[in-house]
């Protein structure tokens, strides 16, 4: 399954990427591209990393009593 359109980059691809060692969001977004155009796809990048066992300490979701929250890293950027 397609995950981000806008990279063309399925559920696979994430997978492969998980199991060659990428266990970060940050990673996955470097190397694959996915959720830099439009950000629709970051929820599903997230739950393809939670299904495949990284999510625990690093795609950034917590599980509080059955609801998630995204825990949210802000980046100051300097210029050149």
């Amino acid at each position: 399954m397609i995950v981000c359109v806008c990279k063309a980059v399925s559920d696979r691809k994430i997978r492969s990427a998980i199991a060659d060692g990428m266990d970060s969001f940050d990673e996955l977004q470097f190397e694959l591209g996915v959720a830099l155009c439009c950000g629709k796809c970051e929820a599903s990048v997230r739950d393809v990393m939670q299904q495949s066992g990284v999510c625990a300490s690093h795609c950034g979701v917590q599980q509080h009593g059955g609801a998630q929250a995204v825990l949210l890293t802000f980046y100051e950027r300097q210029a050149a």
